[in-house]
């Protein structure tokens, strides 16, 4: 019969490979070949596949020794300080060197107290975070809550701008209108005072307090907002009691990453700082700075002396202040992450 005769065949309209008759179970099955070749059932496929391991395994390799990479420099960057630094403390003492009221390494004997650098170095950054913290916070809540989007696309740019800089223009700018402008506005004999390099250091803090405040306050919810607004609050009410609130551990960030920023600053402060190593008493007097005194200092103190190793030790101090502040600005961080992931 015809339908015997058929029994059998191919399905010509199953494009499944399926069959009639005797194999029901195969009629809509679907052979699905992978990209990747079994291992051992291919000519070649466990090549391949050890390949493609051993390959994996290389650029793993690769890339963990770039992260330790880091961690070798800073190793490395403690050691020599520490080589460096720690015989002319091991000599004077850790407490004469850090509350010692004179710094003359060239007299004879010489005196190594390192106390007005170090209240130099704080003059200077806390007067520079006084102008550059209101300055950067007001700007990051301009524009990434009340700016319309033209003059947002405007004023980051302008942002990132500052941040590209080099120190020494900075420097330039601070001796020719900043220096200027202090010494005729208080009458001063000279216009290198700390007040000068803090107006200049707040300037070059800028770009870090307002990118990382920007984010922080972007990063808030939406729904904060909203709820606020719901409850009838106008958008100041809502911008100064739920927006900053919520990004403040952010916002802190900002600030103690500006203070790095301006504690670490060398070629602007060397400029326009004055660079008197004296106990400062107000921000009209001239100062100096660690950095500045490292970077005046160096080539002209002899490999081994106990200058060379006080400058070392100035670099110990230095290294240890930033990295309290980034310690820190780490921990602020974590907080923020994790507060805003409970949300």
């Amino acid at each position: 019969m015809a339908g015997q005769e058929q029994e059998g065949a191919a399905c010509p309209a199953c494009c499944f490979g399926g069959v009639i008759g005797g194999r029901g179970k195969d009629m809509f099955s679907i052979k699905v070949s992978s990209p990747f070749p079994a291992r051992g059932t291919a000519p070649g496929g466990r090549t391949r596949w050890v390949s493609r391991q051993v390959g994996d395994r290389v650029i793993h390799v690769l890339l963990l020794s770039f992260a330790f990479t880091c961690i070798v420099f800073l190793v490395g960057i403690v050691i020599v300080l520490l080589m460096e630094g720690l015989p002319v403390l091991q000599k004077l003492g850790i407490a004469p060197f850090i509350l010692g009221r004179d710094w003359y390494p060239t007299y004879e004997p010489p005196s190594f107290g390192a106390l007005p650098l170090v209240l130099g170095s704080l003059w200077v950054t806390l007067g520079a975070i006084i102008v550059a913290v209101p300055l950067g916070i007001g700007a990051a809540i301009y524009t990434s809550q009340i700016a319309g989007e033209r003059t947002r696309e405007m004023i980051k740019p302008i942002v990132e701008l500052l941040a590209g800089i080099p120190s020494v223009v900075y420097g330039f700018f601070g001796m020719a209108v900043v220096s200027p402008l202090v010494q005729r506005i208080f009458d001063l004999p000279t216009g290198l005072t700390a007040l000068t390099g803090a107006i200049t250091l707040a300037i070059m803090s800028l770009p870090t307090v307002v990118s990382i405040s920007e984010d922080a306050i972007t990063a808030v919810p939406n729904s904060y907002k909203e709820a606020s607004y719901a409850l009838g609050a106008t958008k100041w009410e809502t911008i100064s009691r739920v927006v900053v609130p919520a990004a403040s551990s952010g916002i802190f960030t900002a600030v103690i990453l500006g203070i790095s920023r301006a504690i670490g600053e060398t070629m602007t402060v060397l400029m326009v700082a004055g660079n008197s190593a004296i106990i400062p008493r107000s921000f009209l007097q001239p100062v100096r700075t660690m950095t500045a005194t490292i970077a005046a200092e160096m080539g002209e103190a002899p490999v081994g002396s106990d200058h060379y190793h006080a400058l070392f030790a100035i670099g110990i101090l230095l290294f240890l202040m930033t990295l309290i502040f980034n310690i820190l600005a780490d921990f602020l961080t974590r907080r923020y992450k994790e507060r805003m992931g409970k949300v």
